[in-house]
């Protein structure tokens, strides 16, 4: 099984302009959907965080790997996209 996390040099989230295909299987995260509404996750590389739109939540990225656990996802404030 090919890891989610890419090989790099020191902490992934370290550039703050790396991608989400920077840091994750760009495989990996096509197959990614909201667990509560089975849409597609868009990736905020401000925040390091998937972010399902239907929802309003965003799933945060832990060490290269999705936490896609509603109780674990932060409730998106009214003025996020």
């Amino acid at each position: 099984m090919r890891p989610v996390l890419q090989e790099f040099g020191g902490d992934a989230l370290d550039n703050p302009r790396r991608t989400a295909q920077d840091v994750i299987d760009p495989k990996f995260l096509e197959m990614l959907v909201c667990p509560l509404t089975k849409e597609p996750l868009r990736w905020d590389e401000k925040r390091a965080e998937l972010i399902s739109t239907a929802a309003r939540l965003a799933y945060p990225v832990r060490d290269g790997i999705p936490i896609m656990l509603p109780s674990e996802a932060r409730a998106l404030e009214e003025d996020e996209n």
